[in-house]
């Protein structure tokens, strides 16, 4: 048996950072909504564990999706080989989720391969705070350090989706933001352009209306209708997206 499990991406709709915490982490409040682009997690029972991916992401065990494998072994007391497949849409570095997304997608998949019943939620909080959301998906309300998750209200619509093609380290963000001593609204956006001077330019090519997820490089645009997505990112020379929530 072989298992297909699609690992969606998220935008932050709404980001403030609250301020640093003692252990070096910072408090947010956010609204993530999960949107119809993902990455693609192949997973069947083999001999011994092994990933192939099809795309833009680290390899051998800087994977998510291995370390995932790895710390949901370690909750079962037990082996659970298999082969994996990734393919990648969502692109790296860019405030998405898309490593996240592919980690809570790995612990589904070894979770239903081995009919393990146990509680994900300790393992996914471990690897990530966006991991924990991933598990669940739809829109929540997110504090803490992003793992105290509330149910929200879904925001369906159309959104597109601008990449610049590089990334930005969120540790360099955050550190930034630190520095500068934080900044409404888009909290994060100054930080972000003081680590990658070129999103000032890209954020002026892309125009009003354009907001940054998460702690960049990926921006998004709400739009009315598909048609209006879609001619947000005509003649953008750059990665783009249309998708939907």
């Amino acid at each position: 048996m072989t298992l297909a499990l699609p690992a969606h991406a998220k935008l932050n709709l709404e980001l403030r950072v609250l301020g640093a915490r003692p252990d070096g982490q910072h408090e947010v409040d956010t609204l993530i909504q999960a949107i119809s682009l993902h990455d693609l997690l192949l997973a069947s029972a083999a001999p011994a564990t092994t990933l192939e991916l099809d795309g833009e992401a680290p390899a051998g065990e800087a994977n998510l999706v291995l370390k995932a494998a790895r710390a949901l072994e370690e909750l079962a007391g037990r082996p659970l080989p298999a082969r994996l497949r990734l393919l990648k849409r969502i692109p790296p570095g860019a405030g998405l989720g898309g490593g996240s997304s592919d980690a809570a997608a790995a612990l589904r998949a070894l979770a239903r391969l081995y009919g393990l019943e146990l509680d994900l939620a300790p393992v996914a909080a471990a690897l990530g705070a966006d991991v924990s959301f991933f598990l669940r998906g739809g829109a929540a309300r997110a504090g803490g350090r992003g793992e105290e998750l509330h149910p929200a209200r879904p925001q369906p619509g159309w959104y597109a989706l601008a990449w610049p093609g590089y990334q930005v380290s969120t540790a360099d963000v955050y550190r930034a933001w630190d520095e500068t001593g934080g900044e409404p609204p888009n909290e994060l956006l100054r930080a972000a352009i003081t680590v990658e001077p070129r999103l000032a330019a890209f954020t002026e090519a892309l125009g009003p209306g354009w907001r940054m997820t998460g702690s960049g490089s990926a921006f998004f645009k709400p739009a009315a209708t598909e048609a209006e997505a879609r001619s947000a990112v005509a003649g953008l020379e750059c990665w783009t997206e249309v998708a939907w929530a």
